[in-house]
């Protein structure tokens, strides 16, 4: 494949500290910071894929399966799935590590779709991806569904 990257050369990692500001009543962490963390760290990855200045298109999906809680580690891990012309489909993994009792538990999955733009905002093509792991082949080999997920939902509006 010319003008195409592996999975890996992209693929990020980030660990934050949550925090009490960080959380709701119940000492958990507030979803609506999960996001930004998700949102962020597919930016991230996407601009080092593409090389460009990236927009999010869309979160496409989000499953929150467990809470993290204050005093945990949460590690994210995102890396491009899929790309169309100037789009990348971002996949993101949140873990929570209770770091004083060793225990990691997989608190998050999403989808997210960003764009590559250029100086004047305008979408650029962006290069393949190469799947390697039997994980991104998995989630490469499942990427066209969800892509024609979002073209039925986006025909909704």
């Amino acid at each position: 494949m010319d003008n195409a990257l592996p999975v890996q050369v992209s693929k990020m990692t980030q660990t934050r500290l949550v925090l009490p500001p960080d959380t709701n009543h119940l000492d958990t962490i507030f979803g609506g910071k999960v996001l930004a963390y998700i949102d962020e760290i597919a930016a991230l990855t996407a601009m080092k894929h593409s090389n460009c200045v990236v927009v999010t298109a869309s979160i496409d999906s989000v499953d929150f399966l467990s809470s993290a809680k204050v005093g945990d580690a949460l590690t994210l891990e995102a890396c491009v799935t899929s790309t169309g012309k100037s789009s990348m489909e971002v996949y993101v993994k949140v873990f929570a590590d209770d770091l004083l009792n060793g225990e990691k538990m997989l608190t998050t999955e999403s989808f997210l779709t960003m764009v590559a733009v250029d100086s004047e905002g305008k979408p650029t093509p962006v290069p393949q991806v190469i799947p390697e792991t039997s994980e991104e082949i998995r989630l490469h080999q499942t990427a066209p569904a969800r892509k024609e997920y979002r073209r039925n939902r986006a025909s909704l509006r």
